[in-house]
């Protein structure tokens, strides 16, 4: 089993990579907004209207200040190698500044899970 974890920088793309994904044969995907180092470094800290404590929400309002972070999990590496080839049509070759970062991971171990002996999985719950 394999994690595939992919920050995307550009929100235009969040559609249209999620259905390349699921036409890739991923059944379920986690999408969390997100921000780097980088992000909070050129505007010289945290931005001044997003509470001490913020919810998500407040995130959804400065769509262009974040990032959104992806992961799922896949059964196969060949799965995994349709969603890298997926998300590079979308997003243009990963290895160039500004695409996004790509990682998958082996997994070792995970529980909650419902497998469909299809290479595909869902969460149970």
């Amino acid at each position: 089993m394999y994690m595939i974890l992919l920050v995307i920088n550009n929100p235009d793309h969040l559609d249209e990579v999620l259905t390349a994904w699921e036409n890739a044969g991923v059944s379920g995907i986690t999408v969390l907004p997100s921000t780097g180092l980088g992000r909070i470094r050129q505007k010289d800290g945290l931005r001044d209207d997003v509470p001490l404590i913020p919810g998500l929400e407040d995130f959804y309002h400065h769509e262009s200040d974040i990032s959104h972070t992806l992961f799922t999990l896949v059964d196969t590496k060949e799965i995994t190698q349709k969603v890298v080839n997926a998300t590079e049509e979308i997003i243009g070759d990963l290895d160039e500044p500004e695409n996004g970062i790509l990682a998958v991971l082996p997994t070792v171990e995970v529980h909650g899970l419902i497998h469909h002996g299809n290479g595909n999985t869902d969460t149970a719950g």
